[in-house]
């Protein structure tokens, strides 16, 4: 990517380590929760910059406490960032953040729509302060359309995009996906939509505005489901473990002498190849079976075949055989399981991390790797409002008599005015 879409300097005690694609680049970051700082995490693990922007009592996030010991979504979701905080309700926090807008490369939020223009501070505003600026936004349903003003959360989204009505059991009521799948699908695509504007500001020079609603961010995700959809069905038809479009067998999770095992055959090797894991190849001619149309129309005696055979053996012994015969297949573990996992830990996925405020917390990195880099060097979370009187002294130039006056007129909570 060119450099010229980075031409902030990062300021003096950045949280970057080696240089990354994102060195140097400016980020405000006002989002809050899952969404949004997902994509801003993501920003700031390729080596960006990244202020996060919160109220004076903190964003919502921040007050949800967990047990001693367990993951902190805050602390993970907005390590490598500095904190500062500002009231963009009071025209002094508004000047302030005008301030820092002129230096930005992007501002990232997820507010309701409307509310940065109710402030004062949207897209035609802040790229007026300044042109080359990137605008990003995310919510539940975008700036226009019917549900533009609907309340928005992960579960309400996946019930307005169907994902509910297509999770469950074909005889039980819908249940939404375990993951918050809106908003992370929103987050990642959040993230792309800043990579794909600062890439054409490069380009052109110019800035612009972007938005990423996370009912259409989550929708694609449905494509194996749609098909049954288009039949005309009314009422959409859950499949449980199997394939969303049932066009695939074996597709399924099956029983274990241990616990549960997902196995699936694409083409006839593995098909094949199941068989002979499961020692009776004879399957393979049976009329059935014995092709992949002819498996799919009995899926039903194929599925009930498979689990009284899968049922003898260990998930790992099971899963270890079909992995050599190169057979798609994984076993269903518990997240004590994946949190201790080696793989994730020996890529640098997960690690443990002592962190000042939450004790020992389970960390993850960035799944994008840049092969040619070392990785960002991670860094705690910070304590709110910590770097208030830095980041205004290194990017406004403002002096401590100056800060100390802003915090009098309520630009932030007097109590981060001061030096860190």
């Amino acid at each position: 990517m060119s450099t010229n879409i980075q031409e902030n300097s990062a300021p003096s005690g950045t949280l970057s380590g080696p240089p990354l694609p994102f060195a140097g680049l400016l980020v405000l970051d006002l989002t809050q929760i899952y969404n949004g700082p997902y994509a801003t995490f993501l920003l700031a693990q390729a080596g960006a910059t990244v202020i996060k922007v919160e109220p004076p009592a903190g964003e919502h996030l921040r007050s949800r406490r967990r047990s001693p010991g367990v993951t902190e979504p805050f602390a993970v979701l907005n390590a490598n960032k500095r904190s500062v905080t500002l009231d963009l309700k009071n025209p002094a926090g508004s000047e302030v953040f005008l301030a820092l807008v002129g230096k930005a490369d992007v501002v990232v939020e997820n507010f309701a729509p409307g509310v940065m223009d109710r402030l004062g501070l949207g897209d035609t505003q802040l790229r007026a302060h300044n042109p080359r600026l990137i605008v990003a936004s995310g919510s539940g349903y975008g700036s226009h359309g019917p549900y533009r003003d609907y309340p928005a959360m992960d579960v309400t989204v996946q019930a307005m995009a169907g994902v509910l009505a297509v999770t469950g059991l074909p005889d039980g009521g819908p249940l939404k996906a375990g993951p918050a799948v809106s908003d992370f699908f929103g987050g990642v695509h959040l993230y792309g939509a800043i990579v794909t504007a600062l890439y054409r500001r490069a380009v052109t020079g110019v800035g612009s505005s972007v938005e990423v609603a996370m009912m259409s961010a989550v929708y694609p995700s449905l494509l194996s489901n749609l098909g049954l959809a288009q039949e005309g069905a009314k009422t959409t038809r859950r499949t449980g473990n199997r394939h969303g479009g049932l066009a695939m067998a074996p597709y399924n999770v099956y029983p274990t002498a241990d616990g549960a095992i997902a196995i699936l055959s694409v083409t006839e090797a593995h098909w094949s190849a199941i068989t002979r894991a499961l020692e009776h190849p004879e399957w393979c001619a049976d009329p059935r079976f014995v092709s992949y149309a002819a498996r799919v129309r009995n899926m039903e005696e194929l599925d009930v075949l498979l689990a009284e055979q899968t049922s003898r053996l260990p998930k790992d012994q099971l899963c270890a055989r079909l992995v050599q015969a190169r057979v798609p297949c994984a076993p269903v573990r518990e997240l004590s399981e994946v949190i201790d996992d080696p793989h994730l830990h020996a890529i640098g996925m997960l690690r443990w991390f002592d962190h000042p405020e939450h004790g020992r917390i389970l960390v993850h990195g960035s799944p994008l790797v840049f092969k040619d880099e070392a990785p960002v060097r991670y860094e705690a979370s910070r304590v709110l409002g910590s770097d208030t009187h830095a980041v205004l002294t290194e990017l406004c130039g403002l002096d401590t008599a100056h800060i100390s006056l802003l915090a009098r007129r309520g630009a932030f909570a007097s109590s981060t005015a001061g030096h860190e």
